[in-house]
């Protein structure tokens, strides 16, 4: 939610910042003015209420004074009934007002690129094993190399096609090896992240509709959540919610920021608008696995924070020989409550391209305004904190990239060595009989 007297104040730099966004200038007009409109009328109401309260001494010493009160009465009746329509007049205001407002994006930041989609986004920088690191082959000109799909069901360790049966599309089951490296890769990523500082959290996978508008996802998107039939609850769509509406409506001791959580959940989407893309394999999941990083920070430490917590998210990659780039995302590619985003994509050889595979954003005080989370800073003044969160990583999506990478001519997929401990130091993934 963006700061109302911020936008009173500035509202031409609003304007100007949020059409960088795709937000047209005529809905802040629109916004401002039903605004003004609703301030003038509590100016009226407090001025009714004022005037009700001197008839209302006027009745009383009349009746002591055995007069008569009846035109005061009268003149009363009126007034009450006038402060009950405006009042009306009031709450429908409050609606209107807050029913735009809940729809506008955050601000970016000031050094994100302007721009209206992905093709505005800028590269930060890349990286990639050494050549003679433990990556197996410089796999982009070799004609044997198969997608992650094809490798997973060869293997026998994805099987899709019960997944459809069982739940419809883009749902699948892991099997034997495909179910241990899924869980080796979110145990490893929890192990690094709690080495960090970060408190691992295991959170409710459902929650109610205001967690939802308070991280942002609610009213604009709710369209691909999977609701809860009959109850106004929803099924995650990333542990980001349940993290940061933790503190929702908390006063946070200010020795304590940062404060860092870190949680394995499944995450839910329905993936709405999305017919026809990646609809084989594991990149766009109705259900799938995701290690989330979340941050409380002080405004002015919020920027250094999430600088850090994309090295976090990088290091798994590294520590993985994952070859991937990072990007900052331009005003018109970021997420509805983002100031900033970085996205780490990572490099899958059969398809030659960089895929997303975690996106880091700090949201300066837009969530924490819609779920009141406070500090007091030096001078004991109560502000809002600033929220960050990232994917650290999005699980399937590594193990994608860890199968096309690893692949071998013969079929086998070389097990990364940091994962070997968690797999009883298996050090291959070789065909097995299908089930």
């Amino acid at each position: 939610m963006l700061d109302m007297r911020y936008m009173r104040k500035n509202s031409s730099e609003v304007k100007q910042r949020l059409e960088n966004r795709g937000v047209n200038p005529e809905t802040i007009d629109e916004l401002l003015e039903l605004d003004q409109k609703r301030r003038d009328l509590i100016q009226k109401v407090e001025s009714l209420k004022a005037q009700r309260n001197e008839v209302s001494d006027k009745i009383a010493f009349a009746k002591r004074q055995k007069e008569d009160a009846s035109e005061a009465i009268l003149q009363m009746k009126q007034v009450g009934a006038d402060i009950k329509s405006l009042d009306n007049e009031q709450t429908l205001l409050d609606e209107q007002v807050r029913e735009i407002a809940a729809h506008l994006p955050n601000m970016a930041a000031s050094d994100v690129p302007v721009g209206p989609d992905e093709s505005a986004n800028v590269e930060q920088r890349k990286w990639a094993p050494e050549e003679n690191g433990s990556r197996p082959h410089a796999l982009e000109e070799a004609s044997w190399v198969k997608a992650h799909y094809e490798i997973g069901e060869n293997l026998g360790i994805l099987d899709f096609e019960r997944g459809a049966k069982v739940s419809g599309a883009r749902f699948l089951y892991y099997v034997g090896d495909g179910a241990r490296l899924e869980r080796a890769v979110y145990n490893f990523m929890l192990d690094e992240h709690r080495q960090e500082g970060y408190t691992e959290m295991i959170t409710p996978i459902v929650v109610n509709d205001s967690a939802m508008f308070g991280t942002g996802q609610y009213p604009k998107f709710q369209d691909d959540a999977y609701r809860v039939e009959g109850l106004n609850q929803t099924y995650i769509p990333t542990a980001e919610v349940p993290l940061t509406n933790y503190y929702s409506g908390e006063e946070l001791p200010s020795e304590d920021l940062p404060i860092k959580f870190t949680a394995l959940s499944p995450s839910f989407r329905k993936e709405a608008g999305s017919a026809g893309k990646d609809t084989r394999g594991l990149i766009r999941l109705h259900q799938f696995n995701k290690v989330e990083m979340v941050k409380f920070t002080k405004p002015e430490d919020s920027y250094e924070e999430l600088e850090k917590m994309t090295l976090d998210a990088e290091n798994i990659l590294q520590k993985l020989n994952l070859p991937y780039h990072v990007i900052v995302l331009s005003t018109g590619d970021m997420g509805f409550s983002a100031a900033k985003t970085y996205d780490i994509e990572v490099w899958m050889p059969q398809q030659n391209v960089y895929r997303e595979i975690s996106s880091v954003s700090n949201t300066e005080d837009f969530q924490a305004r819609r779920m009141h989370i406070t500090y007091r800073d030096a001078d004991n003044k109560l502000q809002l904190v600033h929220t960050l969160n990232g994917s650290g990583l999005a699980v399937g999506r590594t193990v994608a990239a860890i199968l096309e990478n690893y692949q071998n001519e013969d079929g086998s997929v070389t097990i990364p060595e940091v994962l070997r401990p968690y797999l009883g130091g298996q050090e291959k993934l070789e065909p097995t009989p299908h089930h």
